[in-house]
């Protein structure tokens, strides 16, 4: 029995990790390429979320796991071109400015739209009850978040990896001016990159919605665990933010197993491990601005 409750934390573990994983990896591609640290990713994962909670209503859940990223990713696009764009060459103390401003006025929008009251939102039937596997038992609908996280970070891997798109964007981060030598312009890129990031983030408020109800500050709650992801990883590497993200989850998970008060305070112990022995990430790459 006890095994049995200490593997189904580590599962926990893995799930917190994955969500924190689907933020993360926006966060970390939208530094390596325009070289803003985006304070306002919080708001895209709560819209995410929000979208959910109204679109269930016309499309179903699994339309709105669909449409609501979607719909976010494409305010990613005006978000990219009105605001970030002006900003790739300046002080990167401007970026952050900026973005933690517009968090702000996000969460406060939502507060108008919604208001402050935490909102309840169900998970769909089909997905409700439990997994047996002899004594070992376990959420249906936790074990589908993995089975999507999963698929999520094998299909980025794939893009980045595998696609001409992927090649561009991986040598801008590394090398920009070679970029623009060949007549490359990343802009276009970097609007790409951004709404890639954004719907990633929303998409992890769809999934956590159920399990965390939804409410207008859950975007500032989890920005500093997915910052301790990306520092944890290393900026610039995919590889690195997936090892984060599963280490920050198992580790919490086997806190929670032993002693439960610390399971929040591990991460924050973890990085500065990390950090003492490895300053620039457990993965991290150097990175440079595009110009």
């Amino acid at each position: 029995m006890e095994i049995t409750f200490f593997l189904e934390q580590v599962l926990n573990g893995l799930l917190v990790g994955g969500y924190y994983l689907l933020i993360a990896l926006g966060l970390s591609l939208i530094f390596s390429l325009g070289g803003i640290v985006n304070l306002a990713h919080g708001a895209f994962y709560a819209l995410g979320a929000y979208g959910a909670v109204v679109l269930t209503d016309y499309v179903g859940f699994s339309g709105a796991l669909v449409l609501s990223p979607v719909l976010v990713g494409l305010l990613g696009v005006v978000f990219e071109r009105v605001l970030l764009r002006r900003f790739y060459q300046s002080d990167p103390i401007l970026g952050l400015l900026l973005t933690f401003g517009l968090s702000m006025v996000a969460e406060q929008i939502i507060r108008m739209v919604w208001g402050s009251t935490p909102l309840q939102f169900s998970i769909p039937s089909a997905l409700k009850g439990q997994i047996m596997l002899g004594d070992f038992m376990y959420s249906r609908y936790r074990m589908v978040m993995l089975g999507i996280v999963i698929a999520v970070m094998v299909g980025i891997w794939l893009l980045l990896n595998k696609t001409a798109f992927g090649r561009v964007v991986r040598a801008g981060t590394q090398r920009p001016d070679m970029v623009a030598v060949l007549g490359i312009k990343l802009t276009y890129y970097m609007t790409a990159v951004v709404v890639l990031g954004v719907g990633l983030a929303a998409l992890a408020g769809v999934l956590l919605a159920p399990l965390a109800g939804v409410h207008p500050a859950m975007g500032a709650e989890i920005m500093t665990a997915a910052f301790v992801v990306v520092v944890i990883g290393g900026l610039g590497s995919f590889w690195g933010v997936v090892l984060a993200a599963v280490l920050v989850g198992v580790v919490r998970g086997v806190t929670t197993y032993f002693y439960p008060p610390a399971s929040e305070a591990s991460m924050y112990v973890l990085m500065i491990l990390v950090l003492l022995l490895r300053p620039r990430g457990l993965l991290g790459e150097r990175v440079e601005k595009f110009e």
